[in-house]
């Protein structure tokens, strides 16, 4: 007799792991590591992120999509090590409004907004972005 894998709606996954108070060990542990809490959501390291940065050369006059940017974590640190601006999207609304309170922790020169969308269905017109990433989303 087969396992059938219980299927549950990835929006019902991200929606209750964002509804959850995270702890104070991964708080701690974040402003240790990084200086600052940065709401790690995903599997993206440091390291990874700088290579991000690298990789992507933005500037003050450009734009990056975050697609799934969920708590922020990696656009703000892209965002803010290149002064770019940052449109970052996600569904879950737990996930956005930590954002914001991400955006506000950090000083940053460049234009951010946190944006309730789906990846599926942008509400953005074609080419006004200069980069988008897309780290840990799953579809």
């Amino acid at each position: 007799m087969a396992l059938e894998p219980v299927k549950q709606d990835n929006f019902d996954i991200f929606q209750e792991e964002y509804s959850r108070p995270r702890n104070q060990a991964v708080r701690q542990a974040e402003r240790a590591v990084f200086g600052h809490e940065v709401g790690l959501n995903g599997y993206t390291t440091l390291e990874q992120a700088w290579e991000l940065c690298d990789h992507l050369k933005l500037t003050v006059d450009d734009y990056l999509l975050d697609l799934g940017g969920g708590r922020g974590w990696p656009g703000l640190h892209i965002a803010q090590e290149s002064h770019c601006g940052l449109v970052s999207t996600d569904i879950p609304l737990d996930a956005l409004r930590e954002a914001k309170v991400n955006v506000e922790a950090r000083v940053l020169h460049s234009d951010v907004e946190v944006i309730a969308a789906d990846g599926r269905a942008l509400p953005f017109r074609s080419e006004c972005f200069d980069a988008i990433v897309h780290a840990d989303v799953f579809c």
